[in-house]
Formats: C-alpha cells, structure tokens, sequence
C-alpha cells in the first residue's frame, strides 16, 4: 500500500488519451534529447510533482511522488506488465518450491547505472537493509513474508535468519513463512528493489542529491533542484535498454493545481492530474463535457485517519459518530464531480467483503446518538478542540472546508483546519502530531490484506492511527497461514469487520486518477493500483 498525495486491481491502461491542441510536443525542451527514429519527435516528457518527494530511496520510499521516481530509476525482479502481471525483469527465471514457500530467482547480466554489476548480493543486501530495526523504514512489514523477516526486524532473530542469500552473484534464494499468491506481484514493489552496496556504504545521502543517486532502472538522475525541478535521463546500462524511447523527463514541482492546468494548456507540461499532479476540482466538469479528460478507477480509499491515542478519538464511538455525520454523496458531487464512488467500508469494490457497507451515508441521526454515548463513556460535558490536518492541495482543503461544515451543522462544534507542506505533514502523522488527517490508500498489489495489514500492529510503519485489537490480529494472522482461499476470506472479512466496528480511520470515497494528457504521449502506464511507469513511454 502506498501513501497519496493526491487519494491518498491489477489491468493496466496503456495511454494515448487524446487532448488535441493543447501543448503539443513541438513545445517540448529538446536539451540533451534525440528524436525518436519512429516519430521524428523530440523523446522529452514533461510532468509535474505535486510535491517534492520525500526521498528517492527505494527501501524509504512510502508515497506516490517518490514511487514513482524510484519506479523509473530502479528496477526488481519481476515488473508488472501492461495488463498488471508480473513480468521477469532483472530475473530471468524462477523457480518455486512444491510447496510454494521457496523461490530461487535467476539473475540476467545487467548494470548499475554507474556500470557495476547487479548481483544478487545487492538484493540480498537491499531487503534485510529494508528489516534492520535500525533503518527504520515504514514498509518493514511488506518483508514480513519473509521467512524470519518479522522477528528480524524486531530483534528476535539474526539477519543471516531471513529467509533471503545469494547462493552466488546470479542466484537468489528467498524462503517464505508461508505461501503467498502474491510473491511475485510483490517483488516488482519498490521495496523489494535492489540498492547497490557498495554506494549505499559509501555515502548515508547517497540518495538525496542527483550526483550519488545510482539505480538499475529505465532512467538515472541527471538533476534535482530540491522543491523546484527533477530531471531523469535514459539509463544506457539498462539491461534493456532497447526498448526505452524517451531520453528525458523533466519533473516540475508545483502545488498550485490551476497552475499546473494552465501551464499544460499553454503546452510547457504534456500531461496534468493524476497520478503525480492534480486537475482542480472546478475544471474537472468542462474538461470531461469536452472529453478532454481520462477518468481511471482504481483500487484505492481516500479516508480520514484518527489518533486513537489523542482525545477524543481515543473512544471508539465518539470516532463512528464523526464518521457517520460525513455526507459523502455531496463532496464526490459538488467537489471531487470524477464519478467517486462513497466509501463505506475500508476495501475498494473489486475486493469488499460487504458491498453494501457498515454504515450508511450522513446518518446523523446514529451520529448524534453515538455521540452521546461515546462522551458519556469518556466523561466529557464538552469536547476537547478538534483539528484537521491535510496537505497542501486545494482539493483536500475544500474536502476539510465541506466536513468542518457538516460536523458544524451535525454537532454544532468549531472545527479548526491545519495545511502543511507533503513532507512536513507525513512526518507529523508518523510521530503523532496530529489529531485527525487525510490520507489516500493505493493498493500495493491486488489483495485486501494489503489495506488491512498496515494497522496490525500498534508501532507498524503505517499505522499513524496507534490502533491495536487482539481479534483484528488474530484474524490477520490466521488468514496468513490459510491455505482454502475460501476459509481466507472469512478470516479477512472477520478482520474487516472489526476494523468497522472501531473505526480507526473514517472512509470518504473510493478514488478514481483524473488527468488529461497531450495526444502525442503514448505508452505510459497507469495501472488500477495507481502506479505510473515511464519504460514504455513515448512521444510520437
């Protein structure tokens, strides 16, 4: 699962969505480009970031801007096609077990972007770097499929216990805990990638500045003007490199949406909106009147999450009281107008256990009711100061302006509204310091554990909500060991089930990518989990 700037399964959209007229790439910079031998086109693609990333470190990488930096810069051993399934990439075979718990990946010749070799030691380095309590990444617990993988990274077992060695540089034992369906959708996730050692031990902040930044991926990093400008480049060394057409892609970085709309209307970027931009909410109507605009479902919730550890969210009711007092019809309507759907359960629709939801929609009447009883319970004549918090984007502060008006209106309280800057803001959830904040969910590969998983544990990488219940574990843990899909489900829909009935987040919509693109850019990916990739892209 990944964090969303923007919301924040598996059949691809290979794009060539039309928008004739609008900044064609004649417009393009051609520095440091060659034209295509098909097209005659210069092979730039200009985009922009919503927000700068937070890093380009695979093993750190949590949201949507950094994946997608890191998606092009790297490359695992297996990468999702265009109808979403696992290709082999850096591997060039595997091998399973009877059992389905051991994988033996053989490597292809293929190079770093600085020309070392890629080994399997990179790999094997790479993903205990990824469990060492030490590194302290977010995603540790996407490991956890690995055979010791989770008491590593709780000091319970050594490193040289994880379930991953390489045999020899082209051979790459990995050893499950369990069968797991889904392995070889997880190694093409970029944390699962490799890093180059030798680099990674040379230099802390090898991947904070351009001039240390190596990867194995498409492209390589030419600059990185912090907060302003990234510019990728192909990557010669790839191992297939052939097949790469664009020569650049230049990042602007810009949180002003209708500038970003109007710099692509005035043809200085190809493409605007999702899934690394943002189309403002009032041109979103004209633009698909006009069919200008691409509207791309995809498996992914747009919620709020509550700290379970800050008064009054602390209590369970009083949390499904502000939940149910949202009316979520009127702000996919009158604000995200992209055919959302509204959120009532904490799975998207291609994988909900319960179609018709938990609750209903602006139930205010249970609202109130709850309410009482949830400030009973904690002993409040009045309730504490509530504050949301969300990133800057116009569209996730006319959603907070909507609720602070429906709470208004439902419990007649003051609601105050807090905007940070991306990276200041994911910080601020990680250690707590906030109250309640918006966030958007993506699928990381096409299951429901994977919208589950992250609030497993009270201390997860993930889990800003502090939520922990024994029942919601144990059900998580026994689907893990299940192998009846059927009985799976059960344990799933159990977990599920008690993740509704205490609240910890409060679901708003199921999301859907909007962008619109210049007809000329062909082949980039967007899939429905809402990852983007640039190696089949190009312009024509």
């Amino acid at each position: 699962m990944k964090k969303n700037i923007f919301v924040l399964m598996s059949s691809v959209l290979v794009l060539g969505a039309a928008l004739a007229g609008c900044g064609g790439a004649d417009n393009a910079s051609t520095e440091g480009s060659q034209a295509s031998e098909n097209s005659g086109q210069p092979q730039v693609l200009r985009m922009n970031l919503h927000s700068e990333p937070p890093t380009a470190d695979p093993g750190l990488a949590e949201d949507s801007s950094s994946g997608a930096v890191v998606r092009a810069t790297f490359d695992g051993l297996t990468r999702l096609d265009k109808d979403g399934k696992p290709l082999n990439s850096v591997a060039t075979d595997v091998k399973i077990s009877e059992d389905g718990k051991q994988y033996t990946f053989t490597l292809r010749e293929s190079k770093w972007a600085n020309g070392d070799p890629v080994t399997a030691k990179d790999f094997e380095f790479a993903w205990k770097r990824v469990l060492d309590p030490k590194f302290a990444s977010n995603y540790a617990y996407q490991m956890f499929y690995l055979k010791n993988g989770r008491a590593y990274n709780e000091n319970k077992a050594k490193a040289d216990e994880v379930g991953v060695k390489a045999l020899d540089d082209k051979t790459l034992q990995v050893t499950l805990e369990n069968p797991t369906p889904f392995f070889l959708e997880l190694t093409a996730f970029y944390t699962y990638y490799p890093v180059n050692q030798k680099v990674v031990e040379g230099n802390a902040q090898w991947a904070a500045e351009a001039a240390t930044h190596v990867g194995n991926g498409p492209f390589k990093m030419d600059s990185w003007e912090h907060k302003s400008k990234m510019v990728l480049v192909k990557n010669d060394n790839y191992w297939e490199k052939d097949v790469v057409k664009l020569e650049r892609i230049e990042f602007s970085m810009i949180e002003d949406e209708n500038t970003e709309l109007s710099m692509f209307e005035a043809g200085d970027l190809d493409w605007a909106g999702h899934p690394l931009g943002v189309i403002p909410t009032d041109a979103i109507p004209p633009l698909k009147d006009a069919g200008k605009l691409t509207v791309h479902p995809k498996a992914a919730v747009y919620w709020y999450k509550f700290n379970t550890e800050q008064p009054p969210f602390n209590n369970a009711k009083i949390r499904k009281a502000f939940t149910y007092a949202i009316n979520r019809q009127a702000i996919v309507d009158n604000i995200t107008q992209a055919g959302e759907l509204p959120a009532m359960g904490a799975l998207p629709p291609t994988m909900a256990f319960k179609p018709d939801g938990y609750f209903k929609d602006n139930d205010i009447d249970s609202a109130k009711k709850l309410l009482e009883e949830g400030m009973k319970e904690a002993g409040y004549t009045t309730l504490p100061p509530i504050t949301i918090s969300y990133n800057t984007s116009e569209r996730h502060k006319k959603i907070a302006e909507a609720i602070q008006d429906q709470w208004k209106k439902a419990f007649n309280i003051d609601v105050k509204l807090d905007n940070k800057e991306w990276k200041v803001y994911l910080e601020d959830l990680h250690t707590g310091n906030y109250q309640l904040g918006r966030m958007g969910w993506n699928a990381d590969f096409n299951d429901p554990i994977n919208f589950l998983e992250a609030f497993k544990d009270k201390n997860g990488g993930n889990n800003d909500t502090r939520w922990e219940n024994p029942k919601f574990k144990e059900a998580l843990e026994k689907s893990m060991t299940e192998k009846n899909p059927d009985e799976r489900k059960k344990y799933l829909a159990e977990a599920e089930a008690v993740f509704m009935d205490e609240m910890p987040v409060a679901p708003i919509f199921y999301s859907a990518d909007v962008w619109a693109s210049n007809e000329k850019v062909k082949g980039v990916q967007v899939d429905s989990l809402g990852f983007i990739d640039f190696k089949w892209a190009s312009i024509q």
